[in-house]
């Protein structure tokens, strides 16, 4: 499994920093007075344009955006801060990975004392908590997009196997259970012959998990991987859907796997909004063959980010302006217009701007409703403070799994030795 968001792997092709307005190779004031502010990012955020028109509004500020690998974004992150030098005066951090900086709210400016303790009401509850420190006394980030999730799936696919192909048909194959879901690769997999009902089980898991009442960490932050139920039930029945022969095995972010989106080497994929840019991107040739259904087991949440202000930021006050802009309702829409990120400010869903958009590509999905509707649903889970890294390594058992290299109960095995040094 990778817990990535899937839009982030387009940072895959471009680890060079971008210079957007400005050629300042650091964060500083240049001799004609102007500001380079650094942005960190770990994929295409959609931001160019808006720095374009922030630069409009602002001509004393210039950007530098910086881009990384998912994986390297958040490591070189954490290094920068302990050795106290190297990052962007403004950073993203996705969600598994928050929590671990909340509990170091030292090494970031408080935006509570910048204004935004004016802002808590202009973000979901959860998205807001979600970058505060345990004791409520420091915010360290703003909200951009949510990941609501949703199952997109192949129509052309599912009409070669007899199965429905309508939305809201579809989304009735699996209301109740995960277990459904599973039923329904069955069905899919003989009706077929052995083709593979989902790309790997990675994200099938996590989206289980998601949904939970409690994750991998209690609110104690004690890992609970071995004792909480949802974790087992997930596991097992994610291996089940393995030896049924249901996975691709692919590995995210690989030529292959970006091909397979075209090539229609598997059915269904877990999807939250940020996912359906990135598939009309890899299989350009493959509209209204897509489409969006519910996912199973109701709502719950994969991926979404903030942006945070390490305190090594040499302009705190034009770094907070801009984030406040960047991140108020007016302009997440438009990001969510041009790569699918859906917003995090609940006053954008009951906007027809909003709600009435519909994707061409996937067969003119009614998106806005889906993804609003998925938000709305979302009910929040505690995030530990390695998170992301406690996901990735129980996604690795998996893959050892699907290798072959390893029996269900040698990877479950490996996987808590793994986490005994966490």
């Amino acid at each position: 499994m990778n817990t990535r968001p899937i839009r982030n792997a387009l940072a895959a092709a471009t680890a060079a920093a971008l210079v957007l307005a400005g050629t300042a190779a650091c964060s500083g004031g240049d001799d004609d007075g102007t500001i380079t502010l650094s942005v960190g990012l770990f994929g295409d955020f959609g931001f160019g344009p808006l720095y374009e028109e922030y630069t409009k509004l602002h001509p004393e500020i210039e950007f530098e955006e910086r881009i990384a690998e998912f994986a390297d974004h958040h490591t070189n992150l954490t290094t920068h801060l302990a050795t106290g030098s190297g990052t962007a005066d403004i950073e993203a951090v996705e969600v598994g990975y928050i929590s671990q900086y909340t509990a170091q709210p030292d090494r970031f400016h408080n935006l509570l004392d910048l204004g935004a303790d004016d802002l808590e009401g202009q973000w979901l509850d959860w998205k807001w908590q979600q970058a505060l420190s345990k004791d409520g006394e420091s915010l360290i980030g703003l909200g951009t997009d949510v990941g609501g999730m949703a199952m997109c799936y192949r129509r052309d696919l599912f009409e070669a196997a007899g199965l429905p192909v309508e939305r809201d048909e579809v989304s009735a194959l699996w209301a109740e259970s995960w277990e459904d879901y599973v039923n329904v690769g069955r069905q899919y997999s003989e009706a077929t012959g052995g083709d593979y009902f989902f790309e790997s089980s990675g994200n099938m898991f996590r989206a289980m998990v998601e949904q939970a009442d409690e994750g991998v960490y209690d609110r104690e932050d004690n890992l609970v991987v071995e004792s909480n139920p949802a974790i087992g039930e997930a596991w097992g029945l994610t291996v089940q859907a393995i030896e049924a022969g249901m996975s691709n095995r692919l590995q995210a972010w690989t030529p292959e796997w970006n091909a397979g989106f075209g090539e229609g080497t598997f059915a269904t994929i877990i999807c939250p909004a940020w996912m359906t840019s990135y598939i009309e991107t890899n299989a350009p040739d493959s509209a209204g063959q897509w489409d969006i259904a519910t996912v199973p087991g109701g709502a719950g949440n994969m991926g979404g980010s903030h942006l945070v202000l390490p305190a090594q930021g040499d302009h705190p006050e034009e770094a907070y302006a801009f984030l406040e802009w960047l991140t108020a309702p007016e302009q997440q829409l438009k990001v969510f217009e041009s790569t699918g990120n859906f917003p995090s400010t609940p006053e954008l869903y009951e906007d027809e701007a909003l709600t009435g958009m519909t994707k061409t590509y996937f067969n003119d999905a009614p998106v806005g409703q889906i993804f609003t509707a998925a938000a709305q649903a979302v009910e929040p889970q505690y995030q530990g403070p390695l998170q992301g890294d406690v996901l990735a390594t129980i996604g690795q058992g998996l893959g050892r799994i699907e290798d072959g290299s390893q029996t269900p109960e040698e990877a479950w095995t490996q996987v808590l030795s793994d986490l005994e040094s966490f």
